[in-house]
């Protein structure tokens, strides 16, 4: 049976949840993982402990917390239930506040949630969301003077999730413009992008992945053919090469690692909002 995993916070549990998935990805076994965000009152906390108490009596193995919660009342509750609990922020806290010599000061939602400080990053991001939203796939290619980031490629190979990433997590302006089956006869970029060819970034994808992706939207269709993506995919990527732009398989790759990936080869400073 899979090990339960508890990710417990008094804030959104995102921060739980990135530090708990890259500390289990280094065990080669099955979790279920449970999340439960704004734990901060006694009630709810004591909900959550009976529920890992229940898995505890029923499976007779201890369920893993990882918890963050500033309360004192609340953070003993989930203490006293019969999870593995751990608090990964304070492992980290205690000695950075020993080399610092300053205390910290817990605040609720302070990670993740607005202050006067961060209202203009917010903002920023918002802006970042609707440009990605109204440049993506090509639906405008006004503008563009605006961007950071251009990524081009065939239709399906992840250009508007790593756009929308790279907008909600780093409030980057990106638009993205496909090349479709009517292009490939004289493939070549449209005069918009290249006037902004420094700021170019090509996707490609391994063709049998590429197919499979499509044939969920349209099955059994020449769109979906691997005789067509592989096509596609030649002429798109003899164009990278023509034009020297810098591109990236994604075939194996999350979201996350293309976008890192991409920033660093294009030099993008790293500002996590």
């Amino acid at each position: 049976m899979p090990k339960t995993v508890f990710y417990i916070s008094d804030g959104t549990a995102i921060t739980m949840e990135v530090l708990g998935h890259a500390v289990l990805s280094q065990f080669d076994t099955e979790f279920t993982q449970r999340t439960w965000p704004f734990v901060d009152t006694r009630e709810r906390a004591i909900e959550i402990r009976e529920r890992i108490d229940r898995i505890f009596a029923d499976t007779g193995e201890r369920p893993i917390v990882f918890y963050s919660i500033v309360s004192d009342e609340v953070r003993q509750i989930i203490l006293s239930s019969h999870g593995f609990c751990h608090d990964v922020i304070e492992s980290v806290i205690a000695p950075l506040s020993e080399e610092l010599n300053m205390a910290p000061h817990p605040t609720l939602h302070r990670t993740h949630g607005l202050n006067q400080r961060n209202v203009a990053r917010y903002d920023e991001r918002i802006a970042a969301i609707d440009y990605a939203l109204a440049h993506d796939d090509g639906l405008s290619l006004r503008h563009l003077e605006q961007a950071q980031v251009i990524l081009i490629g065939v239709s399906r190979c992840g250009k508007t999730p790593t756009s929308l990433y790279l907008a909600m997590q780093f409030g980057l302006r990106v638009a993205n413009y496909p090349f479709i089956a009517d292009d490939m006869d004289r493939l070549a970029l449209p005069p918009a992008l290249k006037e902004q060819r420094g700021k170019l970034f090509g996707l490609t994808i391994n063709a049998d992945r590429l197919a499979a992706i499509r044939n969920e939207r349209r099955t059994a269709s020449t769109y979906a053919s691997l005789r067509q993506c592989r096509l596609e995919l030649s002429e798109v990527e003899a164009l990278y090469r023509r034009l020297r732009i810098p591109y990236l398989d994604t075939t194996n790759y999350s979201v996350e690692e293309i976008a890192t990936r991409l920033m660093d080869t294009l030099g993008i400073d790293r500002r996590i909002f």
